[in-house]
């Protein structure tokens, strides 16, 4: 099949490897000089320095020359760069089929990649999202991971994940395109606040709550935005919020150490060189949380750290006071 990745950061780097010995693949980079360069050493130096490019991988910054053929367009830039990658391709393709690996809320919008999809490329029908457990470099190293293929269409999610589908990139299809992106966004939110549990020294116990009471908070918005409680059980659910919460190349659980020790956010974020998408996401959910009356106390302790500028321990002491409620209510 050929594919056209759109986005040369690590996540777009790592699946452009990944699909590259089955399939015909290029990558797109923004930049003259970054497409310059990955073509020149044949790895991208700056998101992932020990994880060549293999031979069959064509790279070029020309949009229109990398879409032009594409049997599937996979967008994996931060979900800033969502829309106008999918206005651009609409204006180069007719319907094309157009997966995304970006997670998050549109900022300003309070968007889902998949609502920013049907105002921007409206006339498309097969779309999807590619969301799961997967840290880019581990992706690109070819060591064992799996993510899941959601899409409205199910027919359309079954067929490009078995196409897509590798040993060591097992896909799975997923017909609840709205839980997939609502686990996808708020994990990174919870990822956070796990980080300053971590950094503030309050244990595993501790750690473990934070995410079980995550999964239940994240689980809460999906259903009010009309998703299956199930989904949040799956890769895209619980898979990936135990891996952002816990994993070492978690950048935005790095965020949250860092906010431990007291640095500002834009500090943080200097020093950090990658996207943090649960940063602007924690924003939006909050507003949508507050608009649709579902409680979400971590998200709101994130969101004090991150824009209201309260102290870490004021607000993790605020959490631990609330008080104790019924673990499932009716």
């Amino acid at each position: 099949m050929r594919i056209a990745v759109l986005g040369a950061g690590a996540w777009g780097t790592a699946l452009a490897i990944a699909f590259a010995p089955r399939h015909q693949v290029k990558l797109w980079a923004r930049e003259a000089e970054l497409s310059a360069a990955l073509n020149r050493d044949r790895v991208n130096r700056q998101f992932l320095p020990d994880c060549p490019l293999p031979d069959s991988l064509a790279v070029s910054d020309d949009f229109e020359a990398v879409v032009a053929d594409a049997e599937l367009v996979l967008v994996a830039t931060p979900i800033v760069g969502l829309r106008p990658s999918l206005e651009r391709l609409a204006r180069a393709r007719g319907d094309v089929p157009v997966l995304w690996a970006c997670k998050g809320f549109e900022a300003g919008s309070g968007l889902l990649p998949h609502q920013v999809a049907a105002e921007a490329c409206p006339g498309f029908a097969r779309v999807g999202a590619l969301s799961g457990p997967s840290f880019a470099r581990e992706v690109a190293l070819g060591l064992p991971s799996a993510v899941t293929l959601a899409a409205s269409d199910a027919a359309f999610a079954a067929d490009f994940a078995a196409r897509l589908h590798s040993p060591l990139l097992r896909i799975y299809a997923h017909d609840d395109l709205t839980g997939v992106e609502v686990g996808g966004a708020v994990k990174n939110v919870m990822a956070i606040a796990t980080g300053v549990c971590d950094g503030l020294g309050l244990g595993m116990n501790s750690r473990a709550a934070l995410i079980t009471r995550g999964l239940a908070e994240i689980t809460r918005l999906a259903v009010a935005l009309g998703a299956r409680e199930q989904s949040m059980l799956g890769l895209a659910g619980i898979g990936d919020l135990i891996l952002t919460c816990t994993g070492a190349l978690s950048r935005n659980r790095q965020v949250g150490l860092k906010l431990a020790e007291g640095k500002p956010l834009q500090t943080i974020l200097d020093e950090l060189g990658h996207v943090a998408e649960g940063v602007p996401t924690a924003r939006e959910v909050r507003a949508l949380s507050r608009k649709l009356g579902v409680e979400m106390p971590i998200t709101e302790a994130v969101c004090a750290l991150l824009y209201d500028g309260e102290a870490a321990g004021d607000v993790v002491g605020r959490l631990l006071e609330r008080s104790p409620k019924l673990e499932f209510p009716d």
